[in-house]
């Protein structure tokens, strides 16, 4: 099935379960999630941003649930060069556009 030809309505749904999902597993952090694949909760505020014409920092506080530096104080840890490493190689796979 064409991923366009989804209506909407299940679309939103699917991407709210998907937001509440990674809100709950706070303890997967954004540089795991690029490492495995090449997207994390940055990326999705982001492209909700785009998609929406809201501003970057709102459509990312609707995607954490709280505003972004507060997430990043109460999960974030320091990244591992092995982290790094993993993101740099996981990002060079995804499309450009």
């Amino acid at each position: 099935m064409d991923i366009d030809a989804i209506d909407d309505a299940h679309a939103a749904a699917a991407f709210r379960r998907l937001v509440r999902h990674l809100r709950h597993r706070s303890d997967a952090e954004n540089i795991d999630l690029m490492g495995l694949s090449g997207f994390c909760r940055n990326c999705l505020g982001d492209w909700l941003a785009e998609a929406s014409g809201l501003d970057k920092a709102v459509a990312r506080e609707a995607v954490y649930g709280m505003p972004q530096a507060e997430w990043k104080a109460r999960h974030q840890g320091e990244a591992t060069p092995e982290q790094l490493a993993r993101m740099a190689e996981s990002m060079k796979l995804n499309p450009t556009a």
